[in-house]
């Protein structure tokens, strides 16, 4: 009986310390200059962990190449992520992309030639996801299968309000 309760305790000990050190890496990684940002995953599979580091346990995997996620916090070669649906966990660094997406929010959103919304190109679903081009003022140039078009930046999650880039 001794044996297992100093088990349940060692184990208990070892996941409280995980806790912690999640908890301070990210509440003082933005403290190093490391700003919060948009990337997206580099690989068709990549495993997200509840810490940073290969021993802490996988709690989701995402399976979906180029699907944009912000980056939270870092530590090391590992960042902290979340996305769209909030969900949150640790990857190594070569598992992320600068390459910027973006996902398609609300309803049907159609996407025109210019940025004044004067002549549609295209229409897009809710959840579609779209490379993302350039965004300026509150447009957004994107790309879905190989058309280009431009859509309001609060019609798309993957971009922060005002944040303007080529």
């Amino acid at each position: 009986m001794p044996f297992i309760r100093r088990n349940f305790i060692a184990v208990f000990l070892l996941a409280l310390s995980g806790l912690l050190l999640t908890s301070w890496l990210t509440a003082n990684a933005n403290a190093a200059g490391n700003a919060p940002r948009f990337a997206s995953l580099r690989a068709d599979k990549v495993n997200l962990r509840a810490g940073p580091g290969v021993r802490y346990p996988i709690s989701w995997i995402f399976v979906r190449k180029s699907l944009p996620v912000e980056i939270l916090a870092e530590f090391e070669l590992w960042r902290k992520i979340r996305s769209q649906d909030g969900t949150e966990g640790w990857v190594h660094k070569s598992l992320l992309s600068g390459r910027r997406s973006a996902i398609i929010t609300g309803k049907v959103r159609t996407l025109y030639r210019r940025a004044d919304g004067d002549v549609p190109v295209l229409r897009a679903e809710t959840g579609v996801q779209a490379g993302l081009l350039t965004c300026k003022a509150s447009w957004c140039k994107l790309r879905i299968g190989g058309t280009d078009g431009w859509l309001r930046r609060n019609q798309i999650w993957g971009t922060y309000k005002g944040e303007n880039f080529d």
